[in-house]
């Protein structure tokens, strides 16, 4: 099949997975658009990864290729490995043919490697990395690349310029005070109350879910609304208090701007989306990294914190006492709010998308 004619560059963008290596793609994706109209945008992705419910929902076209998740540990999967890179770099070669991509831009995780790899002296590369600390897939992109973009300083990517994270629009844009009414209204929360708003993530935290929940009755009797994200494979119940602040709880929110516009105080975990969009809009933290990996959410949390826009607190010792004790108080000292919603803003990156796309594009002309 020949190469769809257009007078404009097709970009494609490789970031399937996680939220959060697919939200900075199609921001990237909606900032080339709005300076190349005529632009053609493909997505690569995998069967079992959120792209296919994001990606369709955002208006671009998807290809799928085999994943290729790379093992932690030796195993039956790392003796296979090979095979299925080699697979997936056939069939990823080929979408790039049969669209005539001009550039790929990738974000890390297993749907980049073969991205870059497929691409390798075909078509130029260009890598973002969000996180503090880059992946493998990005160091392997990041020596084939023609252009590397970071979040921030010393992620391990040589030469890489620091941008911030591609966000949304609708983040970008967000005036929470402007918004509030109507988030409130949308969730069914107080009007007036200091509201703390807890998420764990797409999958949601058990950890946070249990010491949130366990300190109910302290929020309530402070006069304090919650709306809480706790996941879709887990429930939450919790008893309300009559004439206290409602807790509402919900397994998934699809509208984060009207969440963080409602809110005062976020409980959340520190991935790097998780911290670019608080930074953004200005809304006061206390973040709660992942207690596995390699530490890097600690690391992405570390900027707001240092500026004083966030509290760092470790997933072992976050326990109802732990919330009763900072987080109650918190939330209702509006005053402090105050203070620390303006350094969180001061740490953030707004223009990231715009400054990714012209590198993009800028690449492709070259």
């Amino acid at each position: 099949m020949n190469a769809p004619v257009s007078s404009g560059p097709c970009v494609v963008v490789a970031g399937g997975g996680t939220a959060g290596h697919i939200e900075p793609a199609l921001a990237l994706a909606d900032a080339v658009m709005r300076m190349r109209p005529d632009a053609r945008i493909v997505a690569l992705g995998t069967a079992r990864g959120l792209e296919t419910k994001l990606v369709p929902a955002r208006g671009y076209p998807l290809e799928l290729i085999p994943a290729t998740p790379l093992p932690r540990k030796p195993s039956a999967g790392l003796i296979r490995l090979p095979l299925q890179v080699r697979d997936a770099i056939r069939q990823t070669r080929a979408v790039l043919t049969r669209v005539g991509a001009d550039v790929v831009v990738g974000f890390g995780g297993y749907v980049s490697l073969p991205a870059y790899l497929a691409a390798r002296g075909r078509v130029p590369i260009v890598v973002h990395e969000a996180n503090a600390k880059a992946g493998l897939s990005n160091k392997v992109g990041a020596k084939l690349a023609a252009r590397v973009a970071a979040a921030v300083p010393d992620s391990g990517l040589a030469g890489a310029e620091v941008i911030g994270i591609p966000l949304r629009q609708s983040i970008t844009t967000l005036d929470r005070a402007a918004l509030r009414a109507q988030a409130r209204r949308f969730f069914g929360l107080h009007p007036t109350a200091p509201i703390l708003f807890v998420s764990g993530g797409s999958q949601g935290a058990r950890s946070l879910n249990s010491a949130v929940s366990g300190a109910a009755k302290a929020f309530a009797e402070a006069g304090v609304g919650v709306l809480h994200a706790h996941g879709p494979r887990n429930s939450l119940i919790v008893q309300e208090v009559n004439g206290a602040p409602a807790y509402i709880a919900v397994p998934y929110i699809e509208r984060m701007d009207l969440a963080y516009a409602a809110a005062d105080l976020f409980l959340c975990r520190a991935g790097a989306m998780t911290v670019a969009e608080v930074s953004a809009v200005g809304l006061p933290a206390v973040f709660v990294p992942l207690p596995h990996g390699n530490g890097e959410q600690a690391l992405n949390a570390k900027p707001v914190v240092e500026a004083g826009g966030g509290l760092l607190i470790a997933d072992e010792e976050l326990t109802s006492e732990r919330i009763i004790d900072e987080v109650v108080p918190l939330v209702a000292d509006r005053s402090r709010l105050a203070v620390m919603s303006n350094a969180t803003r001061s740490s953030g990156h707004r223009v990231a998308a715009d400054v990714l796309a012209r590198m993009v594009l800028d690449t492709v002309a070259k």
